[in-house]
């Protein structure tokens, strides 16, 4: 992305005619005092005469006046931006959908949405998405590398051009189909173009950006055109300030899990007995991919510990993985599964569990209680994600199969006092209820909706953009 002019006859795919600029111009009110709006706990909206007036603040379904009724009241439409590379970006967006439909019903309309995928997106990065499991497994050190570099080198207005250029004709339309009154993204990358979007359409819609990983953070997560940056944790929150955002547009949140870890009532053992497990064994719960490549050997080797432990594999839909694990010859109570639409319930019904620490696994185990071993991870942002819950309490590395055996040894000794101790740090790290922590805070913006936007700065931006986006063939109508 760094060196994208060079590309530049990827994305020129062909010559189209290029919109001219209107002499109409949008009469619109200033947007004076906008921002300080958004600072604080609270919102207040303003009311109309065809709307009652509710006070908007972030605890919850008390800023939805239930009285205004779904026939009454404004339907908010609320766009969700996510991407497949990885698990993380998407669940955490299915979550957040989950929990504005859990708050609100038939109030709202969500949408959730990869515009990477879309057929105008260059193939170069359409692909990257596909592309990520096999970088990450068979290039580790390039893909650290990578990182690294574009993190730390790359100029962010050369960056923002060229994701802008890449990405504006699929946001452009998924913005005019919608017309969204909130937009919340679990992606960076997509900020830099719905600024460009916004200022070609000369609307602005209130713009949350969800951080998905713990600590250590890309560059391209803290940009100006959010505004509101929730982050998981305190390390991440400084970070994003010094990345130059306004300490009152970052929130601290948590990662968003799904809700339906929070709604659990049923104990352990009723769990594991409607699962189909032993109720009066410890339970080690092992969450793998394509991406956790140490996976087969720990659990090869404490196949043959003997130690007293059921335990519970799920191969997070990698085929392959899922019908070696059917073929081992299992002396032990062990359950393998493929793909699974219950992890909640899995997950509150094991006592410790084994996996990498990518960030949505993590937030969901610390969500659970659950005390984690790392036994793989991938470069940067995941090692980050382990120290943060190593430093705490939660947790522990095992970095070859036989340090696992050691670990899960002195856990079980003492009638697991050790692993008591874990299991509490996790929860005190917990943030079970972040997907409604956003949902809400989406909620609370959702009545500023889409806003005009003038002045010089504006304009100037604007004719700027206008030209870069027709040097490059991109085409957009103009809007009265």
């Amino acid at each position: 992305i760094i060196g994208i002019p060079a590309f530049r006859a990827t994305f020129n795919r062909h010559k189209r005619p290029v919109a001219r600029r209107s002499s109409h111009r949008t009469r619109s009110a200033p947007r004076e005092g906008h921002e300080n709006r958004l600072r604080g706990v609270r919102l207040r909206r303003q009311a109309s005469s065809s709307e009652p007036a509710a006070s908007v603040d972030w605890r919850g379904a008390r800023f939805y006046n239930k009285s205004m009724g779904a026939a009454t009241s404004k339907l908010r439409r609320v766009l969700i931006l996510t991407a497949d590379a990885g698990f993380g970006h998407r669940s955490a967006a299915n979550a957040i959908a989950a929990a504005l439909k859990d708050l609100y019903g038939n109030a709202c309309v969500v949408e959730v949405a990869n515009p990477m995928s879309d057929k105008r997106v260059p193939a170069m990065l359409r692909n990257a998405q596909g592309d990520y499991d096999k970088l990450v497994t068979t290039a580790p050190k390039l893909f650290s590398f990578g990182y690294e570099l574009s993190d730390r080198m790359a100029p962010a207005a050369v960056v923002d051009s060229a994701l802008t250029v890449l990405l504006f004709e699929a946001l452009y339309r998924l913005m005019r189909r919608m017309r969204p009154d909130v937009i919340v993204t679990t992606y960076p990358l997509y900020q830099a173009p719905l600024m460009g979007v916004s200022q070609i359409r000369r609307r602005h819609v209130p713009l949350i950006t969800v951080i998905t990983d713990l600590t250590q953070l890309h560059a391209l997560w803290f940009h100006n055109a959010a505004d509101l940056c929730l982050v998981p944790t305190v390390q991440a929150r400084d970070l994003a300030i010094k990345h130059g955002l306004a300490p009152g547009k970052v929130q601290i949140t948590g990662i968003p899990v799904n809700p339906a870890i929070v709604k659990h009532a049923k104990d352990r053992e009723t769990l594991r007995r409607e699962l189909g497990w032993q109720t009066d064994l410890t339970t080690a719960l092992f969450v793998g991919s394509k991406r956790v490549t140490s996976l087969q050997k720990v659990l090869r080797l404490l196949n043959h510990a003997m130690l007293p432990l059921q335990m519970v594999a799920v191969a997070g839909g990698d085929d392959l993985l899922y019908a070696d694990l059917q073929a081992i010859d299992w002396h032990g109570p062990a359950h393998v599964y493929n793909y699974v639409e219950n992890m909640p319930a899995i997950m509150h019904a094991a006592d410790c569990l084994l996996c990498k620490p990518g960030g949505l696994i993590v937030s969901e185990a610390l969500a659970v209680g659950l005390p984690m071993i790392f036994i793989d991870a991938l470069p940067a942002h995941e090692l980050a994600n382990a120290e943060y819950v190593i430093r705490n309490g939660a947790g522990t590395w095992a970095r070859e199969p036989v340090a696992a055996l050691e670990v899960l040894y002195h856990w079980l000794d003492a009638g697991g006092a050790l692993m008591a101790d874990h299991a509490a740090q996790a929860r005190r790290l917990g943030r079970p209820r972040a997907a409604y922590d956003v949902a809400e805070r989406a909620w609370a913006l959702a009545p500023l909706g889409e806003r005009p936007t003038r002045g010089q700065y504006y304009a100037t931006e604007r004719s700027r953009l206008v030209t870069w986006l027709r040097r490059h063939n991109i085409e957009w109508q103009e809007e009265a």
